[in-house]
């Protein structure tokens, strides 16, 4: 197996999204009949949509996905999650592949699709769709605490698994992303990467992830603390990193993060498992968090100090804390409200002998009609 990537690719191949687009958006949006600054912070969104997209009027967001990633984390074993033991994830899983889970109702409700790529379930392969199964780098990872998470072959694999799926979505026309992961045992995996690369102790990053108590909130804390001490060695290295510290969906997001910058695909990131990974990409290619919006805070600690580290706000305060996407999924309909604003469809053709005169802005009902 090709245990080697060119990381510095990313950093020369990685563009800011088109400021021209930018300024376009924006001198469309003065032509309105309205007051400067009336629609908040959709009107930076819409900008925003705009440089992305390369494109002035603003294309409506017509194809959002909300994709998963899914793996299992050794690290559970200590008993750091109070909803699910270690190996829980595939319930998880099943739960959006039947339509029950609530990303998949908000992805329904708000016309997104869903795809869950299982890197590292601890389940056999048999048990998901093959279409669920067919990047899975292996099953499970090791306790981070004492252990390498993976090897440093399955990070490499790992990390192309996110980029292939980047291009894949590209050329399927996906205009949106909608970041998310399932994983038992995740927001400590995650609490370490931010740790070690903001430079902060385990106590400055050690959250209450899925409602633990005090005592098992030590043994998290614990956890980190010893797992830093095995990250911080290899900080230099993005694919070290990952190895020891991480895990097969940590390589894997952070490959689709890099080649979605690259391939020009907008990510909203949902929680403190992807904005950890987009600290790492950061180091890799540092133009690539303009492609991305962070969707809320979640009340883990590690978020926060990401967000701030990646110069990202919230796109809501809904306070929503249970991961799995359902936060990203939250932000689209404000997304389709900034697209919207800037359509096409808002203006009626000019007249040779009058101005340009902008046609009403839809209501609140409108809007929300067409999620």
């Amino acid at each position: 197996m090709d245990t080697t990537v060119d990381l510095d690719m990313f950093a020369a191949r990685v563009e800011r999204p088109d400021d021209a687009s930018r300024r376009a958006a924006e001198q469309r949006r003065q032509e309105l009949e309205q007051p400067h600054g009336g629609l908040g912070r959709l009107e930076e969104l819409g900008n925003w949509l705009a440089s992305v997209q390369g494109a002035s009027p603003v294309r409506p967001v017509s194809a959002p996905k909300v994709l998963l990633f899914a793996g299992d984390h050794g690290i559970a074993e200590l008993g750091v999650s109070r909803l699910s033991p270690a190996g829980g994830t595939a319930g998880r899983v099943h739960a959006v592949l039947d339509g029950t889970a609530p990303v998949a109702r908000l992805a329904r409700r708000y016309g997104a699709g869903v795809r869950v790529v299982d890197v590292a379930v601890d389940a056999p392969v048999e048990e998901f769709p093959e279409d669920v199964t067919a990047h899975r780098v292996r099953r499970g990872s090791g306790r981070i605490d004492r252990m390498d998470a993976i090897t440093r072959e399955e990070a490499t694999a790992a990390f192309a698994v996110g980029t292939a799926l980047a291009d894949e979505e590209a050329e399927l026309g996906t205009d949106l992303v909608l970041l998310g992961d399932l994983g038992v045992g995740s927001t400590t995996v995650a609490a370490v990467l931010v740790g070690a690369l903001c430079g902060t102790d385990a106590a400055a990053v050690c959250g209450r992830g899925s409602g633990i108590d005090d005592r098992i909130w030590m043994v998290k804390c614990a956890a980190i603390r010893d797992s830093l001490r095995r990250a911080r060695p290899v900080l230099g290295d993005q694919l070290a990193l990952l190895a020891a510290t991480g895990g097969a969906d940590f390589a894997a997001i952070t490959g689709f993060l890099l080649q979605a910058a690259v391939r020009r695909l907008p990510v909203v990131l949902d929680g403190v498992v992807s904005a950890a990974c987009a600290l790492i990409a950061q180091r890799v290619a540092f133009r690539a968090p303009e492609w991305w919006r962070a969707a809320v805070l979640t009340g883990e600690p590690a978020l926060a100090k990401a967000y701030d580290r990646l110069t990202l706000t919230p796109l809501h305060e809904q306070d929503i804390r249970m991961g799995e996407g359902v936060g990203a999924t939250l932000a689209l309909p404000l997304l389709q409200a900034a697209s919207d604003t800037l359509a096409e469809e808002l203006f009626e053709p000019a007249l040779p002998s009058a101005p340009r005169r902008p046609r009403p802005l839809p209501t609140a009902a409108e809007l929300l009609g067409k999620l």
